[in-house]
């Protein structure tokens, strides 16, 4: 991407889409190209398409999403598969049909098989059943893996889509009914401090591991493989697999040593309660990132450092529960 280059962030406010916007910002990227919802619906084929015609950006990063945690996706299933697969198929297709050079597609790591081997390779998507938890909303993301590869294939595109592991930052969502568990942890967490309480309790056993990537990071690398030279950017794409690539650290905790990290940073020093009453989730979801670190990207914020970055971004604004 040249700095002046036509640079599309779809959901530009939401967690992953404004890490890229500051990242794009910060190095010098002037003609960046953004639409709220109420100028731009993403869900309106007629809408996406005009834009497209319109604007014609040459760059599209596909950061919007309908998401949300194990509560919102099992109250909202219907919602989060529709909409999902409409405004990934609105923007890819527009995206063809334009003459968009790359669109990085953003997924998720619920995308690959509840009991998928560690750390999950690229090579296991589709190996076996899904969280059920998340089922609706993965499909959808596994759909729009299968969208950029068919437009590849068969029109010659060269449009990548990239997993992220669990995120987390100060655009995060930090409504308890809908929140992933980090953001559910710091909010709890800073309640407990704020009122005085005793304890916290947090959802599940405690013991299902998960890795955690701060969003500055995850939008470094976001643009990273979109300036990637075309030799190396070639390598990613074969006839044979899709094009996927995952984002991670390769590192994870557990649950608890998560709840304890956030505790740490807000200084709560009371107990951590967990209810096995509510669901654990997938056990374990680490991500294979050999692929990337091959191309030589690696992440640089330890996940005390991020936390702590997060939360000094965030503590003025929680609002009180």
């Amino acid at each position: 991407m040249n700095k002046d280059s036509r640079i599309f962030i779809a959901g530009h406010r939401g967690l992953v889409g404004s890490a890229i916007h500051r990242e794009l910002e910060r190095l010098g990227y002037t003609h960046i190209m953004t639409r709220p919802r109420a100028e731009l619906d993403l869900l309106d084929s007629e809408a996406v398409k005009n834009f497209f015609a319109e604007e014609k950006p040459e760059y599209v990063f596909l950061a919007a999403a309908k998401v949300g945690g194990i509560l919102a996706n099992n109250t909202y299933p219907a919602d989060f598969i529709r909409d999902n697969l409409i405004l990934q198929t609105n923007i890819i297709d527009s995206s063809y049909q334009n003459g968009v050079e790359r669109l990085l597609f953003l997924g998720s790591s619920c995308i690959y098989p509840k009991l998928a081997p560690q750390p999950m390779p690229e090579s296991c998507l589709l190996t076996g059943p899904l969280e059920p938890t998340n089922r609706p909303y993965a499909l959808a993301k596994i759909a729009g893996i299968e969208m950029c590869w068919s437009y590849n294939r068969q029109y010659g595109t060269y449009y990548l889509a990239a997993m992220p592991t669990n995120l987390y930052g100060p655009g995060d969502n930090y409504d308890l009914a809908n929140s992933h568990v980090l953001p559910a942890l710091i909010r709890k967490t800073a309640d407990a401090v704020r009122t005085g309480a005793p304890a916290v309790t947090v959802w599940g056993s405690g013991t299902p591991r998960r890795e955690l990537l701060y969003s500055d990071d995850l939008a470094q690398a976001c643009v990273f493989l979109m300036n990637l030279d075309e030799e190396r950017y070639n390598t990613l794409f074969n006839e044979s697999e899709p094009p996927l690539i995952n984002i991670g650290t390769g590192e994870d905790v557990t649950i608890r040593e998560l709840a304890e990290t956030v505790a740490r940073v807000l200084g709560f020093n009371g107990k951590l309660e967990f209810d096995s009453t509510k669901p654990d989730g997938t056990p374990r979801k680490l991500m294979d990132v050999s692929r990337l670190h091959a191309l030589g990207w690696h992440h640089t914020t330890g996940l005390e450092e991020g936390i702590r970055r997060t939360w000094e971004q965030v503590k003025d604004r929680l609002p009180a529960s």
